[in-house]
């Protein structure tokens, strides 16, 4: 069975570079806000359309020291726009030379299938937030395989209804992850796991399922050929202690899951916009079951990566209602040496 959705289409570009990209992502979307300020694709990066597109339109990767840069949707013809103006990287303590681009112009994308399809995290899928987390560690592994197989139904179904797909029936998904035993990440104390799932809905490479997809995370292969995943680095490898490796030498395998529209929450940050006329309190988790998918940090955290002090630390494009935009020029010369 197949649905379709107004922004079915996905654009996937390539930079081909003189020399290897040792940057992360946000150095590499801070160098195009410098650079074209004034092009589409400034907002769907400095977090200006976060409240529009809760599921965000355009994402960079860096993966084996290759730039990757995706859009969905409203994002694809920014995409194509940034990359038609394109020809060098100036990091400043290092230029980069675009020799060649690859773009893939997909239509029909995100649209449900009549078999499974596979497809490897070629990223650490953040499944666990603080909230998740706490839920996580107080299953048994049964309870925790079908507790993952749901989460990620849930991304992909959230996915659809950002898109405006119709679906037409359930979306299956089956996780085959290298261990149940999550990475920890960052400071948000997410849980991250490496592997594999299959699913009955088609989605494009390399876009981001799961926390922290504007850093990077969660990004996806499809294995329609399994010999065309080359990757010399696996990125997605979890490292194990001794005992919880003797323990886990097996990938753990969930059964089918189906999930239908119903079956996700509300986005809270919908939620909190329909609350008009009342406070709006700044979470310090990310919610993934509720995919309030924009990061937010405690707030000494913020000040300390921000290097400031007391309330004179400052970002740009924030009002007293606000979240921190992690986005921001200046906040990507904090967090990184642009």
């Amino acid at each position: 069975m197949v649905s379709n959705g107004p922004e079915s289409r996905a654009v996937l570009a390539t930079l081909i570079t003189d020399k290897p990209v040792k940057k992360t992502a946000y150095q590499v979307k801070g160098v195009f806000m410098r650079h074209y300020p004034d092009l589409d694709i400034i907002p769907m990066l400095d977090g200006k359309y976060r409240d529009r597109y809760l599921y965000p339109r355009v994402q960079v990767k860096v993966l084996n020291e290759q730039i990757y840069i995706i859009g969905v949707g409203d994002g694809s013809d920014c995409v194509l726009q940034l990359i038609d103006k394109i020809s060098t990287l100036d990091f400043g303590n290092i230029t980069f030379e675009v020799n060649d681009k690859n773009i893939i112009d997909m239509m029909d994308q995100f649209q449900q299938a009549d078999q499974l399809i596979r497809y490897r995290f070629v990223t650490p899928w953040v499944a666990l937030n603080q909230t998740t987390g706490r839920k996580y560690r107080a299953l048994n592994n049964s309870e925790r395989v079908s507790f993952l197989n749901k989460l990620l139904g849930q991304n992909i179904v959230f996915i659809a209804k950002e898109l405006s797909v119709d679906l037409e029936d359930k979306v299956f998904t089956k996780v085959n992850l290298s261990s149940l035993f999550p990475k920890p990440v960052d400071e948000n104390n997410w849980g991250a796991f490496s592997g594999e799932f299959s699913t009955n809905f088609n989605l494009p490479n390399y876009i981001g399922l799961g926390n922290g997809i504007t850093r990077g995370y969660g990004a996806i292969y499809g294995l329609f050929n399994p010999q065309e995943f080359n990757f010399e680095k696996d990125t997605s490898t979890v490292n194990l202690s001794n005992k919880d490796a003797e323990s886990d030498k097996m990938s753990v395998a969930s059964e089918l899951n189906g999930i239908n529209v119903d079956d996700i929450p509300k986005s809270r940050r919908k939620i909190l916009k329909q609350k008009k006329g009342k406070k709006r309190h700044r979470s310090k988790k990310l919610l993934s079951e509720e995919f309030d998918i924009e990061e937010n940090v405690p707030e000494a955290i913020r000040r300390r990566k921000l290097g400031g002090k007391g309330d004179n630390t400052k970002l740009e494009d924030r009002t007293d209602n606000e979240e921190p935009n992690f986005n921001t020029v200046a906040y990507h010369k904090k967090q990184h040496e642009i």
